[in-house]
């Protein structure tokens, strides 16, 4: 018997899957202090949403909710053939889906100088355990871009983001890079992304 310590706290594997099952994966080590998790509301985040035909990923204001974490962390097992990725501007993040049924599985930046991966929180299977998404990763830090929310905030909506909110510390972002380099091809190769609007080659 385990005394002394949270148990709802520590760190678990968590399962990750599209809405057909044909995309499979984990994120490893996730708790509420491996990661930071926030709702944004942009345009952009919208935008992906209607083009994969997802509305369903939006909360009623047009919200997403999202956990950022290292790469590294993420490795996909299965259906690595049908993933995708987009961006909707030319400065945009890379959006990656899944072509089979058109589920968002989480964006990362266009360059290695910034290696997390925000994952959306309908690539992540919760509540295997008995523990609700807050549970496992924590209540969301903040929201942010609620200007464009197209519809009042939820009441449990999350307090804008605030100059004294920071990340927290997940590691040293040298070690997150090497750790990025030995992630899932799919996630990798989003550092060679081709330009605007552009679905990349499926991973290797």
């Amino acid at each position: 018997m385990i005394t002394g310590i949270d148990v709802a706290r520590l760190p678990l594997d968590l399962p990750l899957r599209c809405r057909c099952g044909r995309v499979r994966g984990v994120a490893s080590d996730v708790s509420a202090s491996s990661g930071f998790r926030f709702v944004c509301y942009c345009k952009d985040c919208q935008a992906f949403a209607h083009f994969l035909e997802r509305p369903d990923v939006l909360d009623p204001a047009g919200g997403t909710d999202i956990f950022q974490m290292p790469p590294g962390r993420v490795k996909l097992t299965a259906g690595t053939e049908t993933v995708r990725c987009l961006r909707l501007s030319d400065k945009g993040v890379l959006r990656w889906y899944t072509d089979c049924c058109r589920t968002p599985i989480g964006n990362t930046a266009a360059s290695p100088r910034f290696p997390v991966v925000a994952v959306v929180h309908s690539f992540m299977i919760h509540g295997g355990d008995g523990r609700s998404r807050d549970e496992v990763l924590g209540p969301p830090l903040c929201r942010i871009y609620e200007r464009s929310a197209v519809a009042p905030l939820p009441p449990n909506a999350p307090a804008p983001i605030a100059r004294s909110i920071r990340p927290p510390h997940i590691e040293d972002i040298q070690l997150v890079g090497a750790r990025a380099r030995s992630a899932v091809s799919a996630l990798r190769r989003s550092y060679r992304c081709p330009a605007r609007r552009s679905v990349c080659a499926h991973a290797e």
